[in-house]
């Protein structure tokens, strides 16, 4: 009976060892955000650092992941946010400063974020920056490997309500897996922990 019980905790231990291992690599909500329930968002342009071949197919995806979820009444990303900064000085102005001061001092300018909710007429948006692009070996493996960064911004006070980072490989023998679909199945896995 003894030796049962003591069976039992052990596997106890590794299901929950290995269980506990789960989730992003890291998350951080605002203790604030549980009030916080945006209707309407935008997505700035994915920064993709030294990946450009990833500019345009990530801001599209995310677009698509965000539009089928149907969690918000309006989602200004991809194509239709490019064609706004296009057409509008100001915002591409705007949006231009705040990303700046967020990279350059890790601040989120109220006053900025404040007009980019204003002009696009959103309550909160993504600020995105792509992590890992590319084909690489981990522990003799072959892998097709995406990370990201994302922080949700409360538009109106500038306030970061949710930032969070993750990376997904996928292993391959001969095939290279489509780092696109990498990307969503990624993409889908982090907007599951988004306030919303």
């Amino acid at each position: 009976m003894k030796r049962t019980s003591q069976l039992a905790f052990i596997a106890a231990f590794f299901i929950v060892v290995f269980c506990g291992c789960g989730g992003l690599h890291y998350s951080q909500v605002d203790p604030e955000a549980g009030n916080f329930h945006p209707k309407r968002i935008a997505v700035l342009p994915v920064d993709v650092g030294p990946y450009g071949e990833a500019r345009t197919i990530v801001d599209g995806m995310i677009a698509e992941v965000l539009i089928s979820k149907r969690w918000f009444n309006s989602v200004v990303a991809g194509n239709n946010f490019q064609e706004q900064l296009q057409s509008n000085e100001d915002l591409r102005r705007v949006v231009t400063d705040y990303t700046v001061k967020l990279k350059a001092v890790n601040f989120s300018d109220p006053q900025l974020s404040a007009r980019i909710g204003d002009l696009c007429q959103i309550d909160a948006f993504l600020v995105i920056n792509v992590e890992y692009w590319n084909y690489t070996t981990e522990n003799e493996d072959k892998v097709g490997k995406v990370g990201m960064g994302i922080k949700m911004v409360d538009a109106a006070t500038g306030r970061v309500v949710w930032t969070a980072g993750h990376y997904r490989s996928e292993k391959y023998l001969l095939v290279k897996p489509d780092l696109l679909n990498v990307a969503k199945t990624l993409f889908k896995e982090m907007i599951g922990y988004m306030p919303r």
